[in-house]
């Protein structure tokens, strides 16, 4: 991966697009479906990775970028219930030196030399609950979701024998949320796998997951089954604080019938608070429960009140995670999957081996590359590492227990999936097949993009179900989603081998069918950026597709361009390159492509982009740098605000920078602009000259 310092805007951009799709898809997976799609430690990577980038080109932070929200959005048949005050994540450090800089780091914010109290709790790795009491009675409980609402979990909690429905203490506040993480033993989550094997039914992969699902059942009577346990470490809102520090919280807590962690402890100094986690780590896989780490929080509610929030966290706290769990197990095979742009991705079928409460039986190998540098062979053993997901990471291979007829793998060199070619192109580490969509494993997950929320966003059409649909002929092309209700109303049921209307179909009803049809209706009409990016060009993604719609307009101007080869207007947009063009071209130069294009145009409107940027006000054509903190704006708002007025906001000063808008604690950027001269303004004066 390219250095930071060393990687282009463009480079960035691609890469923060690219980021904050894995991430949401992570995000649903996690928060939605409770089935993991990274690993914590791949999940914290691409975190670590999109804060350096956008600390370091903060104009292009995107409006989905993972800095800017908590969970995912809520998307099931439970109950939305909005937080009184929203449960927030927590910022993430790894290392001893990061806790050292933190600590340091509140020391300089109060202005103290002196030691900080902190209350320091193990991070337990289950489902975050915020439960509602008013004059001592349950009122509701609620999931975190997206941080701002969550799902109505009350049934569910109810059937937690350690969650008190009734508190009968004068002390206890007339209306609070006691808020902490319902999870699943160590010993329940075995017993329950065992128990669903034996009747065939879902595996889970770890006790996170099985928490999330028992407790998001619509039947609590399956919740109440599941033995799931919870324990209580913080409040949300509140008629009355009557407590000072987060140690006092968590003793009248315990006072209050509340189950508390028995590990937290109250420490003074760095090398104390260091000792804890170094000891917690050696003791972790023998605790009854999974934890994945420790949180700090600075103890008294006065100094917390102090350091306040940084943009979505508390600067008064922060989770130290816990490194990777490892195991050594066997490669009993080297598969290769295909993806909706053709990259051929191996995977890893391993021996199944329990790492810290899961059973780990894949883990992803990258690309070709990967493979001769670790030199990974089908027969060898290997060193495997796991932070909360089935497709961990191979980190090396025991090559002394290698066995003579153990042989080097050869990668394909044609698909797996159609036989096509398998090209790879000069400084690419991907190997792509070239059937485009008339290979299924192209064409299933081009499908999926297509409806993919950026995209046509039609609800209903899940990736289970576009896969179903594709297996049984019912869906091929993205022509084919606006063709559906009317094939599936007929007496031609060619398109379907079950001979089944769709509302006939395993878990389908007529309600569900219909709500589908809605769905896809109400997506007949579409924006010129939204099409250009479901069209699932390489290289194309939401923020490339806005900037070919304000530099088109129409969908036929790109069109015939496109088809033309003109490439002469693209590459005067800022942003695109040559390489991109190239794909881009290389699109429409297929045959089948056109044919989808214009089969999707008997069904879809494509409306005409309508520039909203006001390019006759005074920043109009000029190039601006925001540095320090803003008091009015967000820098997303305040960067919003100048494109929508027609002006260019970059990361960095140059000559070409017109104006350099100077907020609270600025730093090397204003002394780069006085040193060349350029125009430094306050908050006050930019918006005074923007009106």
């Amino acid at each position: 991966m390219k250095d930071v310092s060393k990687i282009s805007a463009r480079e960035a951009a691609l890469e923060l697009e690219y980021i904050a799709k894995e991430m949401a898809k992570a995000d649903v997976a996690y928060y939605q479906d409770d089935e993991p799609y990274l690993t914590d430690s791949q999940y914290d990577a691409l975190k670590l990775r999109n804060e350096l980038l956008e600390k370091r080109f903060p104009e292009l932070i995107r409006n989905d970028s993972p800095s800017k929200r908590v969970g995912a959005p809520i998307q099931s048949d439970f109950k939305k219930i909005e937080h009184r005050v929203p449960m927030l994540s927590l910022a993430d450090i790894f290392s001893k030196s990061e806790l050292e800089d933190y600590i340091n780091s509140i020391k300089r914010f109060l202005n103290t030399t002196d030691d900080i109290e902190f209350m320091v709790e193990p991070k337990m790795d289950g489902l975050s609950f915020s439960a509602r009491y008013e004059h001592g009675h349950l009122i509701y409980a609620v999931t975190r979701g997206d941080g701002k609402s969550g799902e109505d979990i009350t049934e569910n909690i109810k059937t937690i024998k350690c969650l008190p429905q009734v508190v009968l203490n004068y002390e206890f506040p007339d209306i609070i949320e006691m808020r902490g993480e319902v999870y699943m033993s160590k010993a329940d989550f075995f017993a329950l796998n065992e128990k669903n094997k034996a009747e065939g039914k879902k595996i889970f992969a770890n006790p996170r997951n099985a928490a999330a699902g028992s407790l998001r059942q619509l039947d609590a009577n399956i919740t109440k089954q599941r033995n799931l346990s919870l324990l209580v470490y913080t409040w949300g809102d509140v008629s009355e604080i009557c407590w000072k520090s987060q140690s006092e919280f968590l003793k009248k807590a315990k006072i209050w019938g509340f189950p508390v962690n028995e590990y937290n402890k109250l420490c003074f100094h760095t090398s104390e608070i260091m000792d804890y986690f170094e000891n917690l780590e050696k003791i972790r896989s023998g605790l009854p429960y999974d934890i994945d780490g420790v949180v700090y929080k600075v103890n008294k509610l006065d100094l917390q009140a102090r350091l306040g929030f940084l943009t979505r966290v508390p600067r008064w706290a922060v989770a130290h995670k816990f490194e990777a769990e490892k195991a050594i197990t066997r490669v009993e095979n080297i598969r290769v999957q295909v993806g909706r742009t053709g990259a051929l991705t191996p995977v890893a079928d391993l021996e199944p081996v329990n790492v810290g409460g899961v059973m780990v039986s894949h883990a992803t190998l990258h690309n070709e590359d990967e493979i001769k540098r670790k030199d990974i062979r089908i027969g060898d053993y290997v060193v495997v590492q796991r932070a909360g997901d089935v497709i961990p990471q191979i980190l090396s291979v025991l090559k002394e227990k290698r066995g003579q007829n153990v042989v080097e793998f050869e990668f394909p060199l044609v698909c797996p999936e159609c036989g096509a070619h398998a090209v790879r192109q000069e400084g690419e580490a991907v190997r792509r097949c070239s059937g485009g969509l008339s290979c299924p494993a192209q064409a299933i997950e081009s499908l999926k993009h297509f409806v993919s929320r950026e995209a046509f966003d039609i609800e209903g059409l899940g990736d289970k179900i576009i896969e179903d649909f594709y297996q049984d002929g019912i869906l091929k092309h993205p022509d084919d989603i606006f063709t559906l209700e009317e094939r599936n109303n007929g007496d031609d049921l060619f398109f379907n081998t079950q001979g089944l209307h769709i509302e006939q179909r395993p878990g389908w009803g007529i309600k569900s069918a219909q709500n589908l049809f809605k769905s896809i209706k109400d997506k007949r009409k579409i924006s010129l950026p939204r099409f250009i990016y479901a069209l699932g060009i390489r290289q194309i993604g939401a923020a490339t597709a806005l900037l070919i719609a304000k530099n088109y307009g129409d969908f036929d101007n790109f069109y015939q361009a496109m088809k033309m080869g003109d490439i002469s207007k693209l590459l005067t947009i800022d942003g695109i390159g040559q390489a991109m063009a190239d794909d881009i071209i290389e699109f429409f130069k297929e045959p089948h492509n056109i044919d989808i294009i214009e089969k999707l145009r008997l069904y879809v409107a494509i409306e005409k982009f309508e520039d909203q940027t006001n390019y006759n006000s005074p920043i109009a054509g000029k190039t601006i740098v925001f540095t320090g903190t803003l008091e009015s704006l967000t820098r997303a708002e305040a960067k919003a605000k100048a494109n929508s007025l027609g002006a260019k906001v970059a990361g960095s000063v140059s000559s070409h920078t017109d104006f350099v808008v100077e907020g609270k604690d600025a730093g090397s950027k204003a002394k780069k602009a006085k040193e060349l001269g350029i125009q430094i303004l306050s908050e006050d004066e930019f918006l005074r000259m923007i009106g």
